[in-house]
């Protein structure tokens, strides 16, 4: 049996435990800069106090001393410490170019900890951290540049490539991406995940961990849980969940939507409350135990564990209340197309009919043809608004014009309209005749989209190609009825061409509704 049908077994069967956090123990040893630096950077040029990561190599003992006070308190999954560790965020410290060393040797200290502590009844088990980053995809830096961004989604899927290779040659069993406040970085973690898993031929669980930042239950970068939730799922992860942010008690409305609408396992790892006026946390095991004992009461909840200020003692009470009680099983979901903006958007079959925006399309529109050739993109952003508050539940944005940079001006316009919540709260339609410009687009949505559209036209096995990369990027599909003799004219070819081109994609593995054929 391999390590994702192991967890699965497991998750069916009990509450598996997380650790607590990492960053609060590592505060606790109070390092200084001499510390940061050890044997082996003592010459480095930039100050590295605060790289907590790096300690897995210039503290390895301590690192591993924090791994066994965990598995020691009860948690079956050991996260390592990587949180930072990516080269955009190395960078802060002059470390870009030891940033497969710290996953390596991370996830090594962490896998000789759980095999110290695994037993056949209670196997330990390493879950590689891909944190956020500390830059955001979707928000611009400067607040008079909307279409701005100082981070693009390939380099974040380089990073992320380069990290998950590291934590999985180290000896990771899982991936986790977690602490997410912006879902266009967390779907180019995503897509650098099915690349690795696609060139090393492995299939792993991935968890991923979402961040709701405030009261308002949206995270930083906008999106409500369900959103989220849409955005994410097409990676079909072993568990969806939230961390960070805020404490037990302030979750728990979250938790619970998640647990009713989620297909897979749903994990959680709260503060230890919320932070006092000094910026600590005080919530007490117990406090923070009693809270997560009514989630599993109430049969909420796969894996839970703790974040900021929790501590192994936090993880050890929790053991003892979810001690026995039985996991949140699988609920059964009906299939349906769900979307994503801001705001969840699903089409079910009792749907009628669905309005798309055609007015962002220079092919639908003469004026906004002309805007977008003037670089009006103040009025061309009305336009948009005016279609969503018209009652378009998806806008459709095409930029084909042989007088227009389709592809310069397709991202432009997407990173500006991301910006305008009244408009991004609905899905986005990237429409386009041209490969390059649809994969740009998907490349600038952090919700779930729809391309617009793919066809047999040029053949079955640029149709499967061009599907699975769709899948990567977690969009639905429209896919028309054209094959390589020509458009459908009869209701027998059409049965024909729709019949080949669903065969083509469930051979990918791609489910029904990926494919947008409730569209």
């Amino acid at each position: 049996m391999n390590i994702k049908h192991q967890l699965t077994k497991l998750l069916q069967e009990r509450i598996l435990l997380l650790d607590s956090a990492m960053g609060t123990m590592i505060q606790a040893h109070k390092f200084n800069e001499n510390d940061f630096r050890g044997d082996l950077f003592q010459n480095h040029e930039m100050p590295l106090k605060g790289d907590n990561d790096l300690l897995s190599l210039t503290q390895p003992d301590a690192i591993l001393d924090i791994h066994r006070a965990n598995l020691k308190a009860g948690s079956d999954l050991l996260e390592t410490n990587t949180f930072n560790a990516t080269q955009i965020a190395q960078a802060d410290y002059g470390m870009e170019d030891q940033n497969y060393q710290i996953n390596y040797q991370s996830a090594k200290l962490a896998k000789q900890a759980c095999d110290e502590y695994s037993t056949q009844d209670k196997p330990r088990f390493v879950v590689g951290v891909l944190g956020p980053t500390n830059r955001t995809a979707s928000i611009s830096p400067d607040i008079n540049r909307p279409g701005f961004r100082n981070v693009s989604f390939q380099e974040l899927v380089d990073n992320y490539i380069e990290s998950a290779n590291a934590l999985l040659d180290g000896g990771a069993d899982l991936l986790m991406v977690e602490t997410i406040f912006d879902t266009l970085n967390c779907k180019a973690a995503l897509f650098a995940i099915s690349e690795v898993l696609d060139e090393r031929q492995e299939d792993i669980a991935i968890m991923i961990s979402g961040t709701i930042v405030d009261a308002s239950g949206r995270t930083l970068s906008g999106q409500t849980n369900e959103a989220f939730y849409n955005s994410v799922r097409h990676i079909k992860p072993i568990s969806i969940g939230l961390n960070c942010a805020l404490g037990a008690d302030e979750l728990r409305p979250y938790v619970q939507e998640l647990s009713n609408i989620c297909e897979c396992f749903v994990s959680v790892h709260p503060n230890a409350g919320l932070p006092n006026e000094l910026g600590e946390y005080d919530e007490t095991p117990e406090e923070m135990a009693e809270i997560i004992e009514q989630w599993a009461d109430a049969g909420q909840i796969n894996i839970v564990g703790g974040c900021c200020g929790t501590k192994p003692g936090h993880i050890a009470v929790i053991n003892q209340v979810v001690a026995g009680k039985q996991p949140r099983q699988l609920p059964s979901i009906k299939t349906m197309t769900r979307l994503s903006g801001l705001e969840a958007f699903n089409i079910t079959k009792q749907s009628n009919f669905i309005n798309v925006g055609e007015r962002t399309n220079v092919t639908g529109s003469l004026k906004f043809k002309r805007l977008i050739k003037e670089g009006s993109y103040e009025e061309a952003v009305q336009v948009a608004l005016d279609q969503v508050e018209n009652g378009a539940q998806i806008i459709d944005i095409n930029m084909d014009e042989g007088l227009i940079e389709s592809k310069e001006v397709m991202v432009e316009f997407l990173n500006i309209i991301a910006t305008e919540p009244d408009i991004a709260k609905v899905p986005v339609m990237i429409d386009s005749s041209k490969w390059d410009v649809l994969e740009a687009g998907l490349r600038h949505i952090q919700g779930k989209g729809v391309v617009n559209s793919i066809s047999l036209k040029e053949g079955e096995e640029n149709f499967i190609n061009q599907a699975k990369i769709i899948q990567k990027y977690g969009a639905a599909v429209i896919v028309m009825a054209f094959d390589e003799t020509g458009q459908a004219d009869t209701k027998d070819r059409k049965v024909e061409i729709c019949r080949r081109s669903y065969d083509a994609v469930s051979y990918t593995h791609l489910r029904a509704h990926e494919t947008g054929r409730n569209l």
